[in-house]
């Protein structure tokens, strides 16, 4: 799970937010988060009056479970300096290297660079996102 679905589904003027609702009630509970896209979503969340509390919640109630990615920093390094000419931000980082330790995950995002991004350096990363076919 990227912030970008998650910031949607929380607020109501965001331009994703008729998909985020769609997509999330078709969601299996238990999709995974990290920390950095938590940080994200909580942050881009309080800027348009969500409380950050709410986003928590979702783990709390076992609906996305939180991964940790302590002991990839190098592969994460990694990633940051292959894509650094898209950009590619930490989270993104993060949620690039979650696909390559999860080889059958699906990233939900809203973000457009992850058409580009690629897991292990080759690897196409199915999207569930508002621009994937």
């Amino acid at each position: 799970m990227d912030a970008g679905p998650l910031v949607a589904w929380f607020c109501a003027k965001d331009k994703h937010h008729a998909w985020a609702e769609r997509v999330f009630d078709s969601l299996p509970t238990g999709a995974l988060v990290c920390e950095a896209v938590l940080a994200e979503a909580c942050h881009l969340a309080a800027k348009d009056g969500i409380s950050p509390a709410k986003i928590l919640e979702l783990i709390e109630n076992n609906d996305l479970i939180l991964v940790s990615l302590a002991g990839q920093v190098s592969h994460i390094r990694q990633l940051l300096t292959d894509y650094a000419d898209i950009p590619m931000d930490f989270a993104d980082a993060c949620v690039v290297r979650l696909a390559e330790l999860h080889p059958d995950a699906t990233i939900c995002t809203t973000d457009g660079h992850f058409q580009f991004y690629r897991k292990l350096q080759r690897e196409n990363i199915p999207l569930l996102a508002p621009f994937a076919a």
